[in-house]
This record gives C-alpha cells, sequence and structure tokens, in this order.
C-alpha cells in the first residue's frame, strides 16, 4: 500500500477477514492468489505489484481481469528484505487464461515480453 500511495496511486484500505469471497466472485484463481486484492478502474490487483506494470495495464487498456503477484517474493513492493531479492512474474489474467506480463527481481524489472 505505501508503495502504491508513494507512486502516486490513491490507496483506500478496506480490512476484511476472510478475502476468499471478494477474489471468488472476481474470478481469482488459487494459483494466482497472495495475500492483498484491490480494484483500480475495474481492474483486478493480487499481491504486490508493482506500480509501473499498474500503470501499463491502465494505458494498454487490455480485455483481461487483472494482474497477480502469486505468494509474495521476497524483495518485491512492499517485501523488501535485506536479503537477495526473488525474482518473480507478474502474471496477467483472464478466465483460465494467464501469463506472463513482466518479470522482476526486487523492484528491478528484468523483461517485458511484447505488447499485446
Amino acid at each position: 500500500m505505501d508503495h502504491l500511495h508513494d507512486e502516486g496511486f490513491e490507496v483506500i484500505v478496506k480490512e476484511e477477514e476472510d478475502l476468499t469471497p471478494i477474489r471468488s466472485r472476481l474470478g481469482v484463481r488459487d494459483e494466482l492468489m497472495s495475500c492483498h486484492t484491490a480494484e483500480v478502474a475495474g481492474y483486478i490487483v493480487e499481491g504486490h505489484v508493482p506500480a509501473r506494470e499498474i500503470r501499463r495495464l491502465l494505458e494498454e487498456k487490455p480485455d483481461v481481469n487483472g494482474l497477480s503477484v502469486p505468494g509474495m517474493p521476497q524483495g518485491s513492493p512492499g517485501m523488501e528484505t535485506p536479503n537477495a531479492p526473488d525474482r518473480y512474474d507478474v502474471i496477467i489474467f483472464s478466465g483460465e487464461d494467464a501469463r506472463t506480463y513482466a518479470s522482476y527481481r526486487g523492484t528491478q524489472l528484468v523483461s517485458e515480453p511484447a505488447r499485446p
């Protein structure tokens, strides 16, 4: 949340004890789940997604449900650590389709697939 706020996003926090019904309603499959679920301009943002990829999603406006960083990779935004950061993928998903949107090591972009 701090990462998004620091990047200029307005963040409204709603605490829920059980996000399962919300994730189910939004179409977030089990393998895409993380610790936080957000809605941004009609898209779902699941987990520690870098602000850069949220901005890219909002610019491209693809016909998808949203973005996810499954799990809680060390070094991803909000998961800073003095240890070596994990490499992780930002997944773009819709229905049963899911593919890599970008890859990161910590907060550093490693690769970005071609735009749709």
